[in-house]
């Protein structure tokens, strides 16, 4: 296997050929007559060929074999992955999930097998719309590999490292880095344990960095921190299966030969990972609680100005210094939908209840906040300068889109805690009409 090396940036023009066939990218065009070393050129074009150049993303291949050398796709069960949101009835309530549960040691489940839509909305075929999955898997990808027709993944690792296998390269990713998967990339995933994870699916656009507006040119997630695979290539002719999701629904192809035959390659349109240690908090210095945009890592826009598909936002160690100021997160109704997950730690508003490998899920206007321990410690402690969250990483994927939850999420998987809502009860009345300001 090839050493693990990356490129840096984000959205940028890469190029990377493998060092064992130096001088494999062509040069001053993209499809020559006659490849170097004999490869097959091939373009993966991630928008359409007229969009702006500023949003338009396509990458060049130049590898052993085209992929589409394989044999008729055929249907294969989805198991637990979905796209029907009318399974269940729609359910307004907040929801809870205690740490999924890993496959048992008796089963082999690798990484697509592994798959269970928790909840979604929208249609991939009309590429409007968002699905959140568990993974949860105990055995490796063996001469298979994945791709999504529908969207992009946005995997973050929560048990065990993955090494993901991609046409562009291999990457490591450990728990507390993220990894973005574009549609229509071929990859692989080895594990060394059972192994547990979240991910955002997206069938509309593709991620990209929030605007900085008046914070200025730097802060937030860095892209110089961002890593892309370099080229790294195996010539095997062996029996490989491709499963494809396409329309929701999975299909197995039979081939003669790896996938991973790309031994050079050139373009923007690629996988990437990224360190969540390396996000530069914004916070306030003065007195207030920001909103939770300011830790935006990535989001994947609407076509409403200012409105997010989908926005991964994550909650980092930091400093808390606000004045006179009910720190933790506020009560709060929002016309999003808010689904949190907890890689490690143990998350501030909610110390008891929420563990990692679990999950919440506030729905459009659904009411949420603080519980009552949190409330009443925050409301009568000293304030002086705090860290906050050490140890700890927690994370929301929110949406414009009105989720619902699969019969999965709510019913199959036994998780979803029935007394979540016990945690607000204890909540007491404060009120008192003949306060006088000091």
């Amino acid at each position: 296997m090839c050493a693990l090396k990356y490129l840096t940036g984000f959205g940028s023009e890469f190029s990377s050929e493998d060092p064992k066939c130096p001088g494999s990218l062509p040069e001053g065009q993209n499809n020559p007559q006659c490849c170097p070393y004999g490869l097959y050129a091939e373009q993966l074009s991630g928008t359409a060929f007229t969009a702006p150049r500023l949003t338009n993303k396509r990458t060049w291949f130049y590898r052993i074999r085209p992929s589409v050398v394989h044999h008729p796709f055929k249907a294969i069960s989805n198991r637990a992955l979905t796209h029907d949101w009318n399974e269940r009835k729609p359910n307004p309530n907040q929801m809870r999930w205690n740490p999924f549960d890993m496959p048992h040691e008796t089963e082999n489940v690798d990484f697509v097998q592994g798959l269970h839509t928790v909840c979604g909305a929208g249609d991939a075929k009309m590429r409007n719309g968002i699905a959140i999955h568990i993974y949860l898997c105990n055995t490796s990808m063996k001469n298979k590999c994945f791709y999504n027709s529908d969207g992009d993944f946005l995997i973050v690792p929560q048990e065990r490292k993955l090494l993901i296998k991609t046409e562009f390269g291999i990457m490591s990713l450990d728990p507390n880095e993220i990894c973005v998967i574009q549609q229509g990339m071929r990859f692989s995933v080895e594990v060394t344990g059972p192994s547990r994870g979240y991910i955002l699916e997206v069938f509309d656009n593709h991620f990209q960095l929030p605007d900085l507006g008046p914070i200025g040119a730097n802060g937030l997630a860095n892209a110089r921190d961002f890593l892309t695979p370099v080229a790294c290539y195996e010539d095997l002719d062996i029996p490989y299966e491709v499963v494809s999701k396409f329309q929701g629904s999975l299909f197995v192809a039979k081939q003669n030969h790896s996938p991973f035959d790309v031994v050079a390659w050139h373009g923007n349109y690629v996988p990437y990972k990224y360190d969540l240690t390396k996000f530069m908090v914004i916070n306030t210095v003065s007195f207030d609680h920001c909103d939770p945009s300011i830790f935006t890592v990535l989001t994947c826009q609407s076509n409403k100005p200012g409105t997010a598909i989908a926005d991964f936002v994550v909650f980092p160690p930091r400093w808390s210094v606000q004045e006179h100021t009910f720190r933790p997160p506020y009560y709060h109704r929002n016309c999003m939908s808010e689904f949190m997950g907890l890689i490690l730690g143990r998350y501030e508003a909610k110390e008891g209840g929420f563990y990692p490998g679990g999950a919440t899920l506030h729905s459009a206007m659904t009411p949420h906040g603080p519980d009552v321990n949190c409330f009443e410690s925050n409301t009568n402690c000293e304030l002086k300068p705090m860290r906050v969250a050490d140890g700890t990483q927690a994370f929301m994927f929110e949406s414009s889109l009105s989720m619902a939850v699969t019969e999965w999420g709510e019913k199959t998987c036994q998780k979803l805690d029935a007394e979540y809502y016990k945690c607000w009860q204890g909540l007491k009345k404060h009120f008192n009409p003949n306060w006088k300001k000091q």
